[in-house]
């Protein structure tokens, strides 16, 4: 069963953007960038008085940068991010921003990085509640076995990130 996630500690400003995969929420605090989220998310926020419809620095440059980013202009995002976590959540987020462009690491690659080689589920727990899907790169992260596992936006959004990147040939690819 899917919980929401409400995001706390002040006055957050959001704002929907068309992308190649859907429909993108955008929110942002006065810390920084705090959301990106998926038409149909796992773990959705909840919208309360808190939050105001609108435009702010970071929200106007999230969505130039993802507008680059789709357009295959931009590799790496230049954002001021504000992800609230638990301090294992906030570990494993920290490190999938170390995941080259182009390039995928298996959920025990990214647990031995941390130094906790046993925590693959855990791993995989806290990629899963990544608020940040996109510019903190969960969708580079797959099976041992190559296989494209969970993905908050779904694994056809996942394999088009990874093709878009080049690190997954085109499912359409005769020498794939």
């Amino acid at each position: 069963m899917s919980q929401h996630i409400r995001l706390k500690d002040g006055a957050i400003t959001y704002q929907r953007i068309d992308s190649p995969v859907g429909s993108l929420l955008l929110a942002s605090g006065d810390d920084g960038l705090r959301l990106i989220e998926f038409e149909a998310p796992w773990h959705p926020v909840v919208v309360d008085r808190h939050w105001r419809e609108g435009d702010d620095a970071v929200l106007s440059s999230t969505r130039t940068q993802l507008q680059e980013y789709f357009a295959g202009a931009r590799r790496e995002f230049d954002l001021p991010l504000a992800p609230h976590g638990t301090a294992f959540q906030m570990q494993c987020w920290r490190t999938l921003a170390l995941i080259p462009w182009g390039q995928t690491w298996s959920y025990g690659q990214m647990a031995r990085h941390m130094g906790q080689a046993s925590a693959m589920r855990a791993v995989g727990a806290a990629n899963g509640r990544n608020p940040l899907p996109i510019v903190l790169p969960c969708h580079r992260v797959i099976g041992a076995d190559g296989s494209l596992t969970g993905f908050g936006g779904g694994l056809p959004t996942k394999r088009f990130l990874l093709e878009l990147e080049g690190a997954l040939a085109p499912a359409n690819d005769l020498f794939g």
